[in-house]
């Protein structure tokens, strides 16, 4: 299933993100997808916001990933960096966890990533306009995406 919202500023981005955030259970996996500076990072920050993280949250680029507390924890992946690398660094331990897992630029940990996720794609359409994508990958997910709509 795949649905298509368009927003309009950084703040419709973000409170659709803190929506999803308050729609997630534990264990849940989302992949985030986009060019540099399509928002991935402020859609990160309203997913947090969903989650009740108070801590600013900052792109994980140059740390892999970065843990938040909130009503459940919030490990914000950027993996970017691992492209080229065939090492295991535990992502199930997160993935089967008990908090919330978004990944970016999820095409370098494929053969990790759980099947069961909410693949989430952003574009860049002009100034602050962005296309995002939700493509469900269980029946849990298609809930979520439904729920967005109320």
């Amino acid at each position: 299933m795949k649905k298509t919202i368009t927003t309009h500023t950084a703040e419709e981005s973000m409170a659709l993100a803190k929506k999803l955030g308050g729609l997630l259970t534990p264990g849940d996996v989302l992949t985030l997808e986009g060019q540099l500076g399509a928002g991935k990072t402020t859609f990160s920050k309203g997913l947090a916001q969903g989650l009740g993280v108070t801590r600013t949250v900052k792109s994980p680029t140059f740390t892999i990933m970065k843990a938040y507390k909130g009503h459940m924890p919030f490990y914000h992946m950027d993996v970017y960096r691992l492209e080229d690398s065939d090492e295991d660094l535990g992502f199930e331990e997160y993935f089967h966890g008990e908090g919330v897992t978004v990944v970016e630029w999820p095409q370098f940990i494929e053969e990790y990533l759980p099947k069961e996720r909410l693949e989430i794609t952003i574009e860049y359409l002009e100034e602050d306009s962005r296309k995002i994508t939700f493509e469900a990958r269980s029946p849990h997910f298609e809930r979520i995406c439904k729920e967005l709509d109320e």
